[in-house]
């Protein structure tokens, strides 16, 4: 699993795919934040970043799917998949060195908005006025959903060789497990159910988090999705040896 992580990441660190992705949910985050007259927070004049953990979502609907959709459409178009499944490793081994290598682009892509959480410490009056245990809160959510998304990413690459058709899947699974289930709960026709229905969206459990409230069963949820996701995954690279 070590080995196709690594090789990974030196796939995306040598192409432009990751620098491209990663500049353009910064620069588009960072205009949100700070240029735009209807997010900024400078018009605000309130130290916090919603701005970044309620539009950031919406920024990963479009960039992880363009990070993961060539992790196996890829080898399927080139005909290397088979003499991947071939080494001497599992099916799952070798999705989750893909699944992790995603990630890990996600995660450097986050990183460096750590930047406005202490440009808003130090603009904060007094300095420091910024609820930090609400932002960590924050942080674990959207990395949670950064990886779920990812799984999505994933198996969406793993069921087609055009890696045009597996962003667009991407696109729409992560967009409907992350909105649907809310929009179709608002529906009044499920009365008592509705809430249950709601729970089943990533977006119920997205907004526990980013509240500061770290709870485990919003946890478990997310683990237990991207573990689905996983697992579809390496049922549609089984499916080839049949």
């Amino acid at each position: 699993m070590l080995q196709i992580l690594i090789k990974e990441v030196n796939s995306f660190l040598n192409s432009l795919i990751a620098y491209i992705v990663i500049c353009v949910f910064l620069t588009g985050i960072g205009l949100l934040m700070w240029v735009f007259p209807d997010t900024n927070v400078l018009d605000y004049e309130f130290a916090d970043m919603d701005t970044l953990f309620s539009l950031g979502p919406y920024v990963f609907l479009f960039l992880i799917p363009a990070i993961t959709m060539r992790l196996f459409s890829e080898e399927k178009k080139s005909g290397t998949l088979e003499l991947l499944l071939t080494r001497p490793l599992t099916d799952m081994q070798i999705i989750l060195g893909k699944y992790f290598s995603g990630l890990l682009v996600v995660i450097f892509a986050l990183i460096p908005t750590v930047i406005y959480y202490f440009t808003l410490y130090k603009l904060g009056s007094p300095e420091g006025n910024i609820d930090s245990a609400g932002v960590i809160g924050s942080y674990i959510g959207l990395i949670l959903l950064g990886a779920l998304f990812t799984s999505i990413g994933v198996f969406s690459s793993a069921i087609t060789e055009n890696q045009i058709i597996a962003f667009i899947i991407a696109v729409f699974l992560c967009f409907f497990l992350y909105v649907g289930f809310d929009s179709i709960a608002s529906i009044d026709i499920w009365g008592g159910s509705a809430v249950m229905l709601e729970q089943l969206g990533i977006i119920y459990h997205y907004n526990a988090l980013s509240r500061g409230l770290v709870d485990l069963r919003d946890v478990v949820y997310f683990i237990s999705m991207i573990a689905l996701m996983l697992l579809l995954t390496n049922l549609i690279l089984g499916s080839r040896k049949w």
